[in-house]
């Protein structure tokens, strides 16, 4: 019986101070801390500053391409992590794209609101379906895959709460700024985006942290396979010793 084939344990014994503190470094590796905080608003926020003062659209792609570059090589030579340095240089990249193509500024900002859009329908209807998205966006984080949602239930209902959290912040996020987007001019709407990146975000990352929290602590499902095959040469040892030299090796003597 390997690890994911074992019935489902009573996990929903209080989580422990350590529990705690892994939940917390998990959170940040995955959402990427403070550092990914500002390297999500910077770009967002020169454009719209350069914008408002000259209404240059070309400068202002430019210049939010450029410092979007500019930090993927500052963490390049740190020998960081480059996911959410690269992850903002395609999104200013195709807001770039959207803008230039069409002329019109304030399509800069039409990527990132669809993909917030598509990520808080994501969070919905994943958790609807009974996989929560932040289970799957977490459970490698946590060295857990996807036991949770068989062998630990009150962490697949941890997941459930703040992937539904996820997806209401985003939703409302989403009611504000569209509405902007048919209605408003690119500054203003640009200076309420930038005033909605970082709220939110930290209100549903502080939510996760709550629930899971509270949460039983993962099965790290990595360290019951080592164990599992560590059992199993210790088990084929103590065979190989009361029986003696294997079989194969007695053929090949006696040929």
């Amino acid at each position: 019986m390997t690890s994911l084939d074992k019935p489902t344990q009573d996990t929903d014994s209080p989580p422990s101070d350590d529990a705690r503190a892994v939940t917390e470094a998990a959170l940040f590796e995955a959402f990427g801390g403070v550092r990914g905080m500002v390297e999500t608003v910077v770009p967002g926020l020169l454009f719209v500053a350069i914008y408002t003062v000259n209404k240059n659209l070309h400068l202002s792609a430019i210049a939010a391409l450029a410092v979007s570059l500019i930090l993927v090589v500052v963490r390049l030579a740190m020998k960081d992590t480059v996911k959410h340095a690269f992850s903002g240089v395609f999104g200013v990249a195709f807001g770039v794209a959207f803008a230039m193509f069409t002329g019109d500024a304030k399509n800069f900002y039409l990527p990132g609101m669809l993909y917030t859009l598509g990520l808080a329908l994501a969070y919905i209807v994943t958790t609807l379906a009974g996989v929560p998205l932040m289970g799957l966006i977490l459970g490698p984080v946590f060295k857990e895959n996807l036991s949770w949602r068989t062998r630990n239930p009150g962490r697949k209902r941890a997941y459930a709460k703040a992937s539904w959290a996820w997806g209401l912040i985003l939703l409302a996020k989403c009611a504000i700024l569209f509405p902007l987007y048919w209605w408003s001019d690119t500054t203003k709407l640009g200076w309420v985006l930038i005033a909605l990146k970082i709220p939110p975000f930290l209100l549903a990352v502080w939510l996760t942290w709550v629930f899971l929290a509270k949460a039983p602590a993962p099965i790290d499902v990595f360290a019951e396979m080592e164990a599992e095959e560590q059992a199993e040469k210790e088990r084929l040892a103590a065979t190989a010793a009361e029986g003696g030299e294997p079989a194969g090796g007695r053929h090949r003597r006696e040929a």
